[in-house]
């Protein structure tokens, strides 16, 4: 029987998925309320709530400017409705521009919310941040790669991993915060081959996104992978349901039974 199969009455941990590197791959998926957390808690190891949420669901171009209070509300959200996955907490931008300022944040997302482990975007220059927050008890998801909090700064969205250079440095970072104490890297958006070395060398598991299927585990952001997200679509996402067309057709059948009066009728009606 699978770790999955086996732990899915009971509550997934941070060793949970690291008893599952080189065993099983993990499902992680975003999630940012109550109710699409409980449709996936049980079926996913871990949910991440994600900043792509300032993208998807408020509108902006980019997730810079996404809160901590509002990522926090989002997970208070998630934590309602997920009782059984590992929950991940994205920090935004900006709050984790120091050690000092990292770890007062982080203790407060613990304090507030039922994450298990937050995500900061970063190569070996985080490592004294990875570790003043593992020293204090804080798990931390290490995020290499193409990282979204980085767009302005990079002029867009560069995939990693092109040449044996690069390759090498980003194995340089996840070895740099691997040893200052991260328990997961999430590697996004560098090509396949990269991906596999990086997920060889370290012995934490390592979660992909655009990143070819040799890493540990694979994420995607639920509205991209269900159609609902419809601004654009990213090369690594493949759609796994029609979530925009089905919500309109199902839309203009209930606005034609209400202009026919058709809607309500008796069996909908005390």
């Amino acid at each position: 029987m699978s770790i999955h199969s086996a732990g899915k009455a009971e509550k997934i941990t941070l060793s949970t998925i690291a008893k599952m590197k080189g065993r099983e791959p993990i499902v992680m998926i975003t999630a940012y309320d109550a109710l699409f957390a409980a449709l996936f808690d049980g079926e996913v190891e871990m949910i991440l709530v994600g900043d792509s949420l300032n993208m998807s669901f408020f509108g902006k171009s980019d997730t810079l400017s996404a809160t901590m209070d509002q990522m926090i509300y989002h997970t208070q959200a998630v934590c309602n409705g997920a009782s059984k996955a590992c929950v991940v907490f994205d920090m935004p931008f900006g709050s984790y521009t120091t050690p000092e300022i990292a770890l007062n944040n982080a203790v407060r997302v613990y304090r507030e919310t039922c994450a298990q482990a937050i995500k900061i975007e970063g190569g070996k220059e985080k490592a004294q941040i990875v570790r003043t927050l593992a020293q204090n008890g804080i798990a931390v998801v290490a995020h290499i790669g193409l990282m979204p909090q980085h767009v302005r700064s990079e002029g867009g969205y560069r995939v990693r991993g092109k040449s044996e250079e690069d390759i090498e440095a980003l194995i340089d970072d996840a070895l740099a915060l691997e040893a200052a104490g991260a328990a997961i890297v999430l590697v996004e958006g560098v090509k396949p081959e990269a991906a596999r070395r990086i997920t060889e060398a370290v012995k934490v598991p390592t979660i992909g996104i655009g990143a070819g299927n040799a890493t540990d585990g694979q994420v995607l952001v639920w509205s991209d992978m269900f159609g609902f997200f419809e601004a654009f679509t990213p090369k690594f996402v493949k759609r796994y349901g029609h979530g925009a067309q089905m919500v309109r057709e199902g839309l203009s059948r209930y606005i034609d039974e209400v202009k026919s009066r058709a809607f309500p009728d008796e069996a909908h009606s005390y």
